[in-house]
């Protein structure tokens, strides 16, 4: 009795520590970071756009110096004075996949990216880092902040009209996701109410998001468009809709996303959000997912229900695809580097990942053709819900690269 009554006097200590170093340190507001990402694969440039604030933060409360995977990129918040970092979080970009493109090699492009961070109490140091495929920085960039800057914009004051889905049970320690609408006009936004119902129960239709449920706050935001649709560049067809989104990104038929991220954004601000996902008011198959940026998938297509699940896999848990093609081999990680995605490996430095599941699950090994290369990178299992979207469950490798991620974001 007397080592259970230490143990739950340490949890106490520690719950009120972290909650104390939050408050110490930032106010329970929103610091918007717009950026611009531009270049191509001989150099890359990182440009502060503009800085935003928004009544209330919805992210992580604890474990503020920790991140959840490595990410492709990552933002660090340090204290001015003292140096001593903050907050950080990982993430993936567009810009940085375009990197990757024969097109990349002359041509230069910009890229809009948006990151949420708690709005700091005093002066502190930013700083952006980019990495390659080869867990390389490339390019970094570091700023100062003050949140006296009378420069700074304030937002959220008048939100965009939005549904609670679903209400955690503890708000003030749970993964808030939006859903945002994209193609729908203003008299079809009880179709999108009822896709972001769909979609939602799809995900909670998949272990380990079925058993954790009163863990998430999900709503669904109104932002209307004044075409129905979205735009298909190939066809000749362009819509007008609140986020600009389109088909034949980086010109892959089926890659649907949209680049305009400050719009995103705007239609959120002031909404209970961290992880978004857009749905797009479309019959065509596409979509996209991007690690803490946002999901995006078509809402009425008859493959709607496994896409927005696989596409939640890479922006929620920043887990990697696991098929490969013969026909489109992408050089997207070199077999001499280990992946930091929870479900891919080279066997380079494969601790930490499902070595735990080898020998106690007969299933579990190594299974070659992963990472968009037929050979060199490896899958858990034979199938999964991000190889095929006719597998109906995510494999135990993912299941508990996800429910880490879920721990990070909730536990105390």
């Amino acid at each position: 009795m007397r080592r259970k009554i230490v143990l739950i006097l340490a949890l106490s200590i520690s719950m009120m520590a972290a909650a104390q170093d939050f408050g110490t340190y930032f106010t329970d507001r929103t610091l918007r970071l717009d950026y611009i990402f531009a270049g191509n694969t001989a150099h890359q440039l990182i440009a502060l756009d503009q800085a935003s604030v928004s009544p209330r933060w919805y992210g992580k409360r604890t474990r503020l110096a920790e991140l959840p995977m490595e990410g492709n990129g990552q933002i660090t918040v340090r204290d001015h004075r003292s140096r001593r970092t903050l907050y950080r979080n990982s993430f993936s970009t567009l810009f940085q996949e375009w990197l990757t493109y024969p097109e990349a090699r002359g041509e230069e492009r910009s890229f809009e990216n948006v990151f949420l961070v708690p709005m700091p109490r005093d002066t502190v140091d930013i700083t952006i880092d980019l990495r390659n495929n080869r867990r390389e920085v490339i390019a970094t960039y570091t700023h100062m902040l003050a949140p006296t800057d009378i420069l700074i914009r304030h937002i959220g004051t008048h939100p965009t009209p939005y549904t609670t889905l679903a209400q955690a049970k503890d708000t003030a320690r749970c993964i808030h996701i939006a859903f945002v609408a994209e193609g729908y006009r203003k008299e079809e936004m009880g179709t999108f109410v009822r896709d972001a119902r769909t979609a939602m129960e799809a995900i909670f239709a998949h272990e380990p998001f079925k058993s954790r449920r009163g863990q998430f706050n999900i709503i669904a935001v109104k932002s209307p468009s004044t075409d129905s649709g979205t735009s298909i560049p190939s066809k000749g067809i362009w819509k007008r809709t609140a986020l600009s989104s389109h088909f034949d990104t980086f010109y892959s038929e089926r890659y649907l996303t949209t680049l305009h991220l400050k719009a995103l954004h705007d239609w959120l601000a002031g909404t209970p959000y961290e992880h978004i996902i857009v749905l797009v008011n479309t019959p065509h198959y596409g979509g996209g997912g991007i690690l803490n940026s946002y999901n995006l998938a078509m809402a009425h297509h008859p493959q709607f229900r496994p896409v927005v699940v696989h596409e939640f896999g890479h922006s929620f848990a920043g887990l990697g695809d696991e098929y490969a093609y013969d026909f489109e081999q992408l050089p997207m990680y070199p077999h001499d580097i280990e992946p930091w995605e929870a479900n891919l490996t080279t066997k380079v430095d494969f601790h930490h990942k499902w070595e735990n599941l080898i020998g106690r699950d007969p299933k579990a090994g190594f299974y070659e053709g992963a990472g968009y290369s037929l050979k060199g990178v490896y899958r858990a299992y034979p199938d999964c819900r991000m190889r095929t979207n006719e597998n109906p469950e995510f494999c135990p490798a993912c299941q508990q690269a996800i429910s880490r991620v879920i721990d990070f974001y909730t536990a105390p």
